[in-house]
């Protein structure tokens, strides 16, 4: 039972720390697309 528990422990630390990194991968792609719009926007003025 105890092997169990720490199993599910584990897996639950692992999903939850995916979900950060599937995040914090969400922020980096929305921070390059706003660069890449703001330099398009100073090359067209």
């Amino acid at each position: 039972m105890r092997k169990i528990i720490a199993l599910t422990l584990v897996a639950a630390a692992v999903a939850v720390s995916a979900c950060n990194t599937v995040a914090g991968v969400g922020r980096d792609v929305e921070a390059v697309g706003s660069a890449v719009a703001t330099t398009a926007d100073d090359v067209r003025s």
